[in-house]
């Protein structure tokens, strides 16, 4: 289902959005943290980047996981493997963190709502623990697309 797409490996197609929505839902994430007054203008962004960015990034790891089944069935070299392992460790991290990120930027959102009213600290610590999330999520987003780059572009140029 993620192997190919008019001809082409959906992997490198699909990871564009991982890139863009992941480090957009730490934006939007923190700027929700930093920015109370804007809240009810981001709320709504929030939830949607919380879903589609851990989306994307599923996506973009399933579709690597059949691209590397692809090329170890074509005999690609084993070092060439070796590094497709360690960039695929770093999509199941970014992965997972923005996922994490996902589901504490939904949490604040539905516990900072107008309806409800948290003790101090409790807001204090997700939102700490959102922005640190955001943090981790750009950090993994980053080391995921160094090493697919140095995969397929070193020694190219």
């Amino acid at each position: 289902m993620f192997r190919e797409f008019m001809g082409l490996p959906v992997h490198p197609l699909l990871i564009h959005a991982v890139v863009v929505f992941v480090p957009l839902l730490a934006l939007v994430s923190v700027a929700y943290v930093v920015l109370p007054r804007f809240r009810s203008r981001l709320d709504w962004a929030a939830v949607a980047l919380a879903v589609g960015a851990p989306v994307s990034a599923l996506f973009a790891k399933l579709s690597g996981e059949e691209l590397k089944e692809v090329l170890v069935a074509r005999n690609y070299p084993p070092e060439g493997i070796a590094k497709i392992e360690e960039h695929q460790g770093y999509g199941d991290l970014t992965l997972w963190w923005s996922l994490a990120l996902g589901v504490a930027t939904v949490l604040l959102v539905v516990l900072t709502s107008r309806r409800r009213s948290l003790p101090g600290w409790l807001k204090l610590v997700l939102s700490g623990v959102v922005v640190v999330l955001g943090a981790i999520s750009v950090y993994y987003v980053y080391l995921t697309g160094d090493t697919g780059a140095k995969t397929v572009w070193e020694g190219i140029l």
